[in-house]
């Protein structure tokens, strides 16, 4: 079977980076000039956790497009989206507390008590923390393969509470879009689900042999 030429990761890398810093360039840049309408703080805020939205979805995004394009290097881009979405997940924790409530606690306490899903969008990122924080080869040798990999697996709640949280932020005329991404999570969930059926299935059927056979039997010839 034939395979796609694998480009130069590096390359490749850099590209991604570019392109995944580029939301919050242009983020700053309408901030700076006043192009963000009449509310900037909440366009700032609403953007940033929207793109944090986004590199979530697209790091779950990897795997599936991995098994479909046999494009086996996409998986060393995973890693880099997963830290884009804990940068804007960041900068829309930041707009939450410096932009929109000046570091007052009690502020933040008075918004969480009057939405309270900003609890989700929270406990989403302090969940995502770990994650951000093992994202380096010494982290993953240092916790070993599998453990790592365990906690990885957090990026799923994670969504699904980022996704709480977006359905929680918006008004109920605008929640097609927040339910878009929703079904969009579930269905990489449901392959997420399927694929780890399938490789449990075929872990049973090396471990367990194919056929059994009667083994040979001898007996003595009794005298007449």
């Amino acid at each position: 079977m034939k395979t796609a030429a694998t480009p130069p990761l590096a390359l490749a890398k850099c590209l991604v980076f570019c392109l995944s810093l580029l939301p919050a360039c242009l983020l700053w840049w309408d901030f700076e000039h006043n192009l963000l309408g009449s509310e900037p703080i909440e366009a700032v805020q609403g953007n940033s956790g929207r793109w944090a939205l986004h590199f979530l979805l697209l790091a779950l995004c990897i795997s599936p497009l991995r098994a479909l394009t046999q494009l086996h290097w996409l998986q060393r881009l995973r890693r880099m989206l997963g830290l884009f979405a804990f940068f804007y997940a960041c900068l829309h924790l930041l707009a939450f507390a410096g932009l929109n409530n000046d570091f007052s606690i009690l502020s933040m306490l008075q918004d969480i008590r009057r939405e309270p899903m900003i609890l989700a969008g929270l406990l989403a990122f302090v969940l995502l923390i770990p994650l951000a924080a093992t994202s380096s080869n010494y982290a993953v040798h240092r916790l070993g393969g599998r453990r790592w990999q365990e906690l990885q697996r957090n990026i799923y709640p994670i969504s699904i509470l980022a996704c709480l949280h977006f359905l929680g932020q918006t008004a109920v005329a605008d929640w097609p879009l927040p339910l878009a991404y929703s079904v969009f999570l579930g269905l990489l969930l449901w392959w997420r689900i399927q694929e780890r059926r399938r490789k449990a299935q075929a872990e049973s059927a090396i471990a367990t042999p194919a056929a059994t056979t009667k083994p040979i039997q001898f007996y003595r010839q009794r005298p007449k």
